[in-house]
């Protein structure tokens, strides 16, 4: 068996596994959490690694290539002179332990200690507290003997 990538119809990569799963042939729809600025507030949002995109791992001689066509949110098999496109198991592999890692690693959560890598505060511990924007967090700092919240840059923020 080998692995294939499907371009899908736009918006319809959820629809597209299922139905392709309905008809039991084994997908790998790969989704990260990323962070956007929605109305103002930051917000994690579960979206596609490729948007338009999925694999699929299936035989070259399986009858349910010509289903595949019809099948809802399907657009295409990704295709070069007339062949599928091959992918190599090794490739979805490292694909699927990258995603692994990332999910295991997680984001800086409000009251995880941290340190700080640049500028004035440079090699003091903090306590994560809020993102402000994008770019900018806010974090505690224990400094003379008093705790002080500080904005630094999210970049100089190493868990």
């Amino acid at each position: 068996m080998t692995w294939y990538a499907v371009q899908l119809k736009a918006g319809q990569g959820d629809r597209a596994v299922a139905n392709l799963q309905n008809q039991d042939i084994q997908c790998f729809y790969p989704k990260i959490t990323v962070e956007k600025i929605l109305a103002g507030k930051r917000a994690t949002k579960l979206e596609p690694l490729f948007p338009g995109y999925l694999f699929i791992h299936m035989e070259q001689a399986d009858p349910l290539w010509a289903k595949l066509r019809s099948t809802r949110g399907v657009s295409r098999v990704v295709s070069f002179g007339n062949q599928p496109a091959h992918i190599d198991d090794a490739v979805v592999d490292h694909i699927r332990q990258s995603l692994e890692t990332v999910a295991a690693q997680g984001g800086i959560k409000a009251g995880d200690r941290i340190q700080l890598q640049e500028g004035p505060f440079r090699g003091l511990e903090a306590v994560f507290r809020a993102y402000d924007g994008e770019e900018r967090a806010i974090v505690l700092i224990h400094f003379m003997q008093q705790t002080h919240q500080v904005t630094v840059a999210v970049s100089t923020l190493k868990p």
